[in-house]
């Protein structure tokens, strides 16, 4: 009887068992805390200081944010992490009439600094990390923190957290972007610049994967893509002379968990090991601009609205993914997120699990506990060569900029998408609750519902806000955002003045529209 094949979801082929002569040849060994990085970022890892314990939160209004911010931070959370709503990711304010729909429902709607200051309401910014999934208007949204930062007495340079201010992606897999590539990645090197100088603890990029996995690519796409992307930013803050052992290491990585354990664990490893050896040879002599730091979040596309409390299981398995592969923050999300955003009860169930990973499990007593495995020490090597492979195919196109604008990247994730969704289809991969082990009872789990009455209260607010600025002050720091965008000078400063001058987050997005146009 032939022997039955078995590959990961990435096509690679898995032997029946694996022994000493699968370990790839390496020089020397591999230190935890050495280049390339390969078994951790820090020699001690998690027994010198646990990953921070993110939960993923943003809905309705600033108010009813902070309030489940309050209560992450009460349970125990280290780090917040806001989610934003579509018109503010994609630079509207809430009284515009394509927002009509879709304030506060995937995050919170954030119009202008009064939101901000209402979000971190009895929070204080010198004392907390926080990560921001925005993107097109990150720039925006920064600068809202940094004049709140402001207001609270803070000390900029100990302001933490990270800004996603990944654009790239966004034309390659999600799709909240608003002007052409070109300018967009000058938004992002004048970012780079202002907080080298001015917030050098935060991270000014996360370069994430995660939204690659999430629109269908395998484990090798995610990691090739996303380390493209990462050259490409390096390459354009380069070419504006910017210093790659200073802004190397402010930049940070957001990967996916998926359910696979070992070849996510591998993943992690590889895509450490690749970043270290690219940005060496980009010309970085210091070995902090060289790690690849990162966050992961757990599949959100893995849950099944079937059966969901099955999903607490998958989180759990993506959990140790996660940490067995090194990572430095982490969120995991609610087991109810297939079917709406999560209650109380599914955001502490998340967190407890990962306390349990961190404190029950012994997965975080030792430095890289699977390293010497014959298996995954064989996967690691693979799954790099199989990544390089792919973005020796973007470089020979230009890089990734020219890839997402000729449809490469675009295309093959939604190859794999397909052929994913096919091999459920056809029974050759299981999804237990939705095509083996199906139950007939009727599901009962709570769902979390948004008020759509929250757009009119957004809107009273801007009314307000409008009605008590100075119009004049408005129009003449717009004006001057206008000037400095078209003379391609950094603009971060003008923004910040902008947010304290009361502007709101459509006003300043639009003047942008005006000078760069609009990404079709």
């Amino acid at each position: 009887m032939p022997e039955k094949k078995v590959y990961t979801d990435s096509a690679i082929e898995i032997k029946e068992v694996y022994n000493a002569s699968d370990l790839p040849r390496i020089d020397e060994p591999e230190i935890p805390g050495q280049f390339p990085f390969t078994r951790g970022v820090q020699e001690d890892m998690y027994r010198g200081k646990l990953w921070t314990m993110r939960q993923y939160a943003g809905f309705s209004t600033a108010e009813e944010s902070n309030k489940r911010y309050h209560y992450l931070l009460s349970q125990g959370v280290m780090g917040l992490s806001v989610a934003f709503d579509l018109p503010t990711q994609i630079g509207y304010d809430s009284d515009h009439p394509l927002a009509e729909g879709e304030v506060g429902k995937v995050g919170v709607a954030i119009d202008s600094i009064e939101d901000m200051q209402t979000l971190f309401k009895g929070i204080k910014l010198e004392e907390v990390s926080t990560s921001m999934t925005i993107n097109a208007t990150a720039y925006i949204l920064l600068s809202f923190y940094v004049a709140l930062a402001k207001q609270q007495g803070a000390d900029l340079k100990k302001i933490s957290g990270t800004i996603q201010n990944d654009i790239l992606k966004e034309y390659a897999a999600r799709g909240t972007y608003i002007y052409p590539p070109k300018p967009s990645m000058h938004i992002i090197t004048d970012i780079f610049e202002w907080c080298s100088k001015e917030l050098p603890k935060w991270n000014t990029i996360s370069i994430s994967g995660y939204h690659i996995r999430e629109a269908g690519s395998t484990a090798v796409q995610e990691i090739a893509f996303t380390l493209s992307n990462g050259k490409a930013y390096v390459k354009a803050a380069l070419e504006k002379g910017l210093d790659i052992n200073v802004f190397g290491r402010r930049l940070s990585f957001f990967f996916n968990a998926h359910n696979n354990l070992f070849e996510e664990i591998a993943k992690f490893r590889a895509a450490r090991r690749m970043w270290a050896n690219i940005m060496k040879e980009l010309g970085a002599t210091d070995p902090r601009a060289m790690m690849l730091r990162f966050h992961t979040q757990t599949g959100g596309s893995t849950l099944t609205a079937q059966q969901p409390q099955n999903n607490i299981a998958r989180v759990t398995v993506q959990t140790l993914a996660a940490v067995l592969g090194g990572t430095q923050s982490l969120h995991t999300n609610g087991f109810d997120e297939a079917l709406s955003l999560p209650t109380e009860e599914a955001a502490r169930i998340a967190l407890r699990t990962q306390q349990i990973v961190a404190f029950e499990s012994g997965a975080a007593d030792t430095v890289d506990p699977l390293a010497g495995s014959y298996y995954v020490e064989a996967l690691t090597s693979e799954i790099e060569q199989k990544a390089y492979e792919l973005m020796a195919t973007i470089d020979a196109m230009g890089g990734s900029v020219s890839a997402i604008e000729e449809g490469f990247i675009q295309d093959a994730i939604a190859r794999s998408s397909y052929e994913y969704q096919r091999k459920i289809e056809n029974g050759e991969k299981i999804i237990v609750g939705v095509n083996k082990f199906q139950s007939t009872e009727k599901d009962t789990t709570p769902v979390f519902r948004i008020d759509d009455s929250i757009r009119q209260v957004q809107s009273q607010k801007l009314a307000q806000l409008r009605n008590d600025r100075d119009p004049a002050k408005c129009d003449q720091v717009l004006q001057g955002l206008s000037d400095k965008a078209s003379a391609g000078e950094n603009i971060m400063p003008t923004v910040i003045e902008a947010v304290e001058q009361k502007c709101t987050l459509g006003e300043i997005a639009d003047t942008l529209r005006e000078v760069f146009g609009e990404y079709k």
